[in-house]
């Protein structure tokens, strides 16, 4: 596997070289630190800005009230720190390798328990609601963490525009494959290699819970495409490798579906994968983490923070099984 133990990852590759290089500077700029749609509704295009090459500026943002108050991560950082090994396995290979990424034209498809299939233009799917600004905390399962302004709305709003069976339970989504312009998929990454295309997956409930964004930027743009271009999802309370990136499909399905990093290291990566510092990961504490451009280790809360919203969702599981 290649992630890294904490202890053993470089502080250079977690603190942005602008600070571990001047001492003097980090330290006082840690101090500082320190101190119900359907039919026919689906065809009624939002008036909001819904930019979709990246780069592009968004206007009119609804301001969150779901948004943390906390301090936020520069966009530097945030945009070449990544995880994204369709684009390479170091931290800045994806900032490097996703530059000339096409993202337009994209289309989704929507699969599975859903009485009318359908491919979308993201164009269609982007105009479905005004556009929000939605200030997440983001808690990386290797000990890391950032603060984003990301832009998108509910996912939920998404759901809604179909006629889902009885039998859709859960929903799967799947990243692009694309060897040709991902350089990580054009061979072998972790011995046998990982299983592309990238597929993630949520319980229904999980889905259409309120915290779940459909994403479409941060920072006041379109998404860089080393964060997911041009459409990725956000769940706040669980390790961001549940936030797929650059989604191709969805589909609702019956049976609990396959995760990438589940199937991986079925050990070290459960199916729901929420933040918990009470379970640690096989090989290193979940118990603090660090946050981008801080100097200092923090506590890592339950559910990343996100207790009081989504604790229900999981009542009467023992969340050390189901991990």
């Amino acid at each position: 596997m290649l992630i890294k133990k904490p202890s053993d990852i470089p502080y250079s590759e977690v603190t942005p070289k602008s600070l571990y290089m001047n001492r003097r500077k980090f330290l006082a700029a840690a101090a500082a630190a320190g101190a119900g749609l359907a039919g026919a509704t689906f065809w009624k295009m939002s008036q909001s800005s819904s930019p979709v090459l990246a780069g592009t500026k968004y206007d009119n943002l609804v301001k969150s009230p779901f948004s943390t108050t906390e301090k936020v991560t520069s966009m530097n950082d945030a945009t070449h720190y990544n995880n994204y090994y369709e684009f390479g396995t170091d931290k800045s290979d994806p900032a490097k390798n996703a530059q000339n990424f096409k993202t337009v034209p994209w289309q989704v498809s929507v699969e599975g328990e859903v009485k009318k299939k359908r491919v979308f233009q993201l164009e269609e799917i982007a105009k479905l609601a005004p556009m929000e600004e939605r200030i997440y905390r983001h808690r990386c399962v290797e000990g890391w963490s950032i603060v984003v302004p990301w832009i998108g709305f509910p996912l939920s709003v998404l759901i809604k525009q179909f006629e889902l069976t009885s039998k859709a339970k859960y929903v799967a989504f799947e990243t692009l494959y694309d060897p040709k312009q991902m350089p990580g998929q054009r061979g072998s990454l972790f011995g046998s290699g990982l299983d592309w295309p990238y597929v993630e997956g949520l319980r229904m409930d999980e889905a259409m819970h309120p915290l779940a964004l459909l994403c479409f930027g941060m920072y006041g743009e379109s998404l860089p495409n080393q964060d997911g271009a041009p459409i990725r999802i956000v769940l706040p309370w669980k390790y961001g490798f549940k936030s797929i990136k650059s989604i191709v499909k969805i589909k609702f399905v019956e049976s609990e579906p396959p995760t990438t990093w589940n199937k991986q290291a079925p050990n070290e990566y459960g199916f729901y994968s929420n933040v918990n510092p009470s379970v640690d990961h096989p090989r290193w504490s979940q118990a603090t983490e660090r946050r981008l451009g801080e100097f200092f280790k923090r506590k890592t809360l339950m559910f990343n923070g996100y207790a009081d919203q989504v604790a229900s969702l999981y009542n009467g599981m023992d969340l050390r099984k189901y991990y």
